[in-house]
């Protein structure tokens, strides 16, 4: 949250609690100072805090002093047995409508005197209510400073139930929505977008209309299978692209791009390539791979990257390891400034020690995160339809290393999730206590909790987990993982609770 004093001193300069709550008996609520409420109420959802003030006649005003806006129809849901009885046409409309209603009244009464940071909206997108939502957003941009401006589009189907007729109407309506209201686009920091399929020129429009947008979501939203989506955007900071059916995503031109979150793609290489992006410096790439998918070389990923890359993230889904551990000479131009390392849910029962390709090619890596778990209630555990559908079989993927006597100035902590005490997990953390020379901590975890996963078929065998538990167990343990180094302290190693 942006420091706001010199407003909330404009608010409220002299204000006793006393003044505010209007009489000695009223609730410890409102008594508070006035800047002190607005505080509170900007740190929930703005339907909510309205609620509240409607509860309390000293703090009827408070609205019209807010700076921070979230008109979340999640907070609507809250007070409706929705878990019982799901939404409906009627729920949505009249949810819209609420939301619509607040942006009109609650944002044409405010303190003009006081900037808005931030107007977040999330809420379904419906022809019937699109209309005074982007009427009452629209009133405000044209009239109030706005900071930042974020829109959550959610559609009435969920993703599984869209048909191909149902993204492209969603995607229609978003583009009589966009034409509709240039002024909000126009403003708009940052877009979700989910279960839309555009045209690429529709995309392109997009993009050029939203100026200001810094961070662009698209899930499950694309320009149909085999589609190319090519960005050139001057402000874009974030781009995550979630499930599309793009043959090729080209970052021409994005010159403040910083991070880039690829999840799902579905064909067997990313296809992702790199133009003018001097500023990247965080990668996620997130995939449940199968037999189709072709492992990917970092090195052909990266080469246009300017070595800037600081932060990777690779998420393997419990399924197959689809990155190739490369020697260092190819792969430390493109990793030379990598400083923080994820490697997430990598298989169970299978050697670990591959992940030192990272470590061998990054010179400046000082953080690694290696997590270990077989996500069970995520996973397809019917054999018949994993051998029909190219899913593979848990197998150690094979690396050499490329110097014995290598070693690590730089790499100070190392965190290790669905840590079990096999031979695959003890070795390889005595190796990283051999290599990374000035490590400070390697902190161990058992295997993560999911209360879903313990509904599962009784069929499925989860093996049980061997962590330490006892304090004894531990001693004995990290004696064992260093008995043969020598200037180790006994503090590096943690097991945690």
């Amino acid at each position: 949250m942006k420091n706001n004093k010199g407003s909330r001193r404009s608010r409220n300069k002299a204000t006793a609690p006393h003044e505010v709550s209007g009489e000695a008996g009223g609730d410890r609520l409102s008594k508070l100072p006035e800047d002190i409420l607005v505080n509170i109420l900007e740190r929930v959802d703005t339907l909510d805090a309205i609620r509240t003030c409607i509860l309390s006649k000293p703090m009827l005003q408070l609205p019209t002093m807010l700076s921070l806006f979230d008109l979340n129809i999640a907070s609507l849901a809250r007070h409706h047995d929705v878990a019982s009885h799901g939404f409906n046409t009627a729920h949505v409309a009249r949810y819209n409508n609420v939301v619509a209603g607040v942006a009109e009244k609650v944002l044409s009464a405010r303190n003009l005197e006081i900037p808005i940071q931030k107007l977040t909206g999330r809420f379904y997108f419906r022809r019937e209510e699109c209309f005074s939502i982007g009427r009452a957003f629209a009133r405000t941009m044209e009239t109030q400073k706005v900071d930042e401006v974020e829109f959550t589009l959610i559609t009435e189907k969920s993703v599984g139930r869209c048909s191909h007729d149902d993204l492209l109407c969603y995607a229609k309506l978003f583009n009589t929505w966009l034409g509709d209201w240039p002024v909000v686009f126009a403003g708009l920091t940052r877009l979700w977008l989910c279960n839309m399929r555009f045209s690429e020129q529709d995309i392109s429009n997009m993009l050029s209309t939203c100026k200001r947008l810094r961070n662009l979501r698209l899930a499950y939203s694309d320009a149909g299978v085999g589609s190319v989506l090519q960005v050139e955007h001057d402000e874009l900071v974030e781009l995550s692209i979630e499930h599309g059916e793009f043959e090729a995503v080209q970052l021409k031109c994005v010159p403040k791009l910083q991070r880039v979150n690829y999840t799902g793609w579905s064909y067997p290489y990313p296809n992702l390539t790199f133009g003018y992006v001097p500023q990247l410096s965080r990668l996620s790439l997130i995939l449940m791979g199968i037999s189709f998918n072709k492992n990917l070389h970092l090195s052909h990923l990266l080469v246009n990257v300017p070595s800037r890359i600081s932060d990777l993230h690779l998420d393997f889904k419990s399924e197959k390891i689809w990155v190739v551990p490369e020697c260092p000479k190819l792969l430390a131009p493109v990793l030379c400034k990598l400083r923080v390392a994820n490697l997430v849910n990598l298989p169970e029962g299978c050697d670990i020690a591959w992940t030192m390709f990272i470590v061998e090619a990054a010179p400046a890596l000082k953080e690694m995160c290696i997590r270990v778990w077989d996500h069970w209630c995520t996973m397809v555990t019917d054999k018949e339809f994993r051998e029909k559908n190219g899913y593979c079989e848990k197998a150690n993927v094979e690396w050499q290393p490329s110097a014995i006597d290598f070693k690590h100035k730089n790499l100070v902590k190392l965190t290790i999730c669905g840590f079990q005490p096999d031979e695959y997990f003890l070795q390889y953390v005595r190796r990283i206590l051999e290599v990374a020379v000035n490590m400070e901590e390697i902190s161990l975890h058992d295997r993560e909790a999911c209360e879903r996963c313990g509904h599962l078929d009784p069929n499925i065998k989860v093996s049980p987990s061997r962590y330490p538990q006892t304090g004894e167990e531990k001693n004995t343990l990290r004696d064992e993982i260093t008995k043969e180094l020598r200037m180790i302290s006994p503090g590096v190693i943690r097991f945690e609770p």
